[in-house]
């Protein structure tokens, strides 16, 4: 069988089965023994979804938009779940966005989103790391929301037949453990079904292409006054049924490297 989840997806209705049974042989791996990586390393697309929270459009002084707002994120951001976060050398405002991660798991165009479920692997939670001065510089979001380890996941892929309503899941931020989200997937503006209608409207989704289904109130931005993250500061994100991650701020230590 295929050793990465990656290799799996695109025949995850036979290999899922296959895989199930093979575990329950294996004798358990005490968690604190492990080692955990990016579930999806190298995603084909990261789609991120903007202001999707009420609340979080009030918070940033802007109007729900009438029309969902998308940007990408570059997948050299994607991290691992208990990775290090570089503060880079560019700017002192790296902010943090606790959301759920769809992962998708069949190729798929035109989706009704009566039928979006049907394309969906699994789920996993994600930081949105962003660098607000880089995001705001231009329309596209692109440059802010792309740095390097700006997007941690995992710490696993839950599967889409574990999560009973992924619209009614808690979603909590904390830094230092002081916590500053806390919210539900049910308050998204619009949800993970119709994200996937409309953007499969415009071009084909395939295995592996992770969706970021926008993050709730309490970003560091939007404190009086700010509270962008620094060196030594610890994000946890931890999502219901999903599960938790948790990363580490380090000042970048900037290297040229070509080749």
């Amino acid at each position: 069988m295929p050793k990465d989840l990656m290799a799996v997806l695109p025949e995850s209705e036979v290999l899922l089965e296959r895989i199930s049974k093979s575990v329950a042989d294996v004798p358990p791996l005490p968690l604190d023994d492990a080692t955990f990586l990016a579930p999806i390393p190298v995603p084909g697309k990261i789609l991120a979804i903007g202001l999707n929270y009420r609340a979080h459009v009030e918070e940033t002084g802007r109007e729900v938009s009438p029309h969902q707002i998308w940007f990408n994120k570059q997948r050299t951001c994607i991290a691992g779940p208990n990775d290090v976060i570089d503060k880079p050398v560019a700017s002192d405002m790296v902010d943090y966005e606790g959301e759920l991660v769809v992962v998708i798991g069949k190729r798929c165009r035109h989706v009704p989103a009566e039928r979006a479920h049907e394309v969906i692997a699994g789920y996993m939670v994600g930081n949105d790391v962003s660098v607000r001065d880089w995001q705001r510089r231009t329309p596209t979001m692109q440059m802010g929301k792309s740095f390097d380890t700006h997007g941690p996941i995992g710490p696993w892929m839950v599967t889409a037949d574990e999560i009973e309503d992924p619209q009614n899941l808690t979603i909590k931020a904390s830094v230092n453990g002081e916590e500053r989200q806390s919210s539900n997937t049910s308050s998204m503006i619009h949800s993970i079904r119709e994200q996937i209608e409309h953007l499969t409207t415009a071009f084909t989704l395939e295995p592996g292409d992770l969706i970021f289904t926008g993050t709730p109130e309490g970003v560091g931005a939007a404190m009086d006054p700010p509270q962008f993250l620094k060196d030594g500061d610890v994000v946890r994100i931890e999502i219901g049924d999903v599960g938790t991650i948790e990363n580490r701020v380090a000042n970048e230590v900037a290297k040229t490297t070509i080749g």
